[in-house]
């Protein structure tokens, strides 16, 4: 029994059109029976949201990291994790990650002479164990995910301003306010982590409700794929002429499937 995942990032048709890169990024680690995800969005209007997308992702999961190869604090996590946070106890370890990410973009800002600004990117973080998944969000994207008791969940509305093309970012002074938290106790089966370039093709905005036949082969292809690394079916559907009719933004996968068997 272990966690199988995946994440692919393409950029988008406007994107290349205009000659920019993919301001999307995403990655995640495991150990043991725990999996830490994250994805990131960079701003359109921010010069340098790229950098700070990736470095808002890799800060997350070095916080993780970090106490996971410290040996001293083996017995410490195996406790921490061995249980479901409560809400106010998830609060307060995604707040205390999101002020790290802040810190490190604000030392990557001065390093570059540019304003934090020039960084800001949304920020979708969970760690999951087999029995129980901790989730936050600050900006849109979607976390999505199904566990044993229930079909696919929506588990954030995305967050998007009061005006059109408007979230919060984690650059933004009401990040840490406006974060979004969950835990949800049940076991977990598939968990997807997404920017929001793929909203319009996953999730029926009307109710918010996970699209079924999204997901569903994408949680069919985390069960039958053998070696995951070989990622072609992922790239060639994000690529897609028909997903590209649909949005032209970049986009972004992180899948994880708990394979019980």
């Amino acid at each position: 029994m272990n966690w199988k995942a995946i994440r692919r990032s393409e950029i988008g048709t406007s994107h290349q059109k205009q000659g920019i890169g993919c301001q999307d990024y995403g990655n995640y680690r495991s150990f043991d029976d725990v999996i830490v995800g994250a994805v990131a969005d960079g701003a359109g209007s921010a010069k340098y949201s790229d950098i700070g997308s990736r470095l808002a992702v890799e800060t997350v999961l070095k916080c993780f990291c970090d106490i996971n190869e410290s040996p001293e604090r083996q017995e410490e996590i195996e406790q921490a994790f061995s249980q479901p946070l409560s809400k106010e106890e998830a609060h307060k370890v995604f707040a205390k990650i999101v002020n790290q990410v802040i810190t490190e973009l604000q030392k990557q800002a001065h390093e570059g002479d540019y304003s934090i600004n020039d960084l800001a990117c949304t920020l979708l973080v969970f760690v999951a164990t087999p029995d129980w998944v901790a989730a936050m969000q600050i900006g849109d994207g979607f976390i999505v995910r199904r566990s044993q008791e229930s079909e696919y969940q929506l588990l954030f509305q995305p967050d998007k301003g009061e005006f059109a093309n408007e979230t919060t970012f984690i650059t933004s002074t009401n990040a840490v306010k406006n974060m979004q938290v969950e835990v949800i106790s049940e076991k977990q089966e598939f968990i997807c982590a997404s920017t929001d370039g793929l909203e319009k093709v996953a999730i029926r905005l009307s109710d918010w409700k996970p699209f079924l036949p999204f997901f569903k082969p994408l949680e069919e292809y985390l069960h039958e794929s053998v070696n995951l690394k070989e990622d072609k079916y992922l790239m060639e559907f994000l690529n897609s002429e028909r997903l590209n009719s649909r949005t032209d933004d970049d986009k972004t996968l992180l899948l994880c499937l708990f394979d019980r068997e």
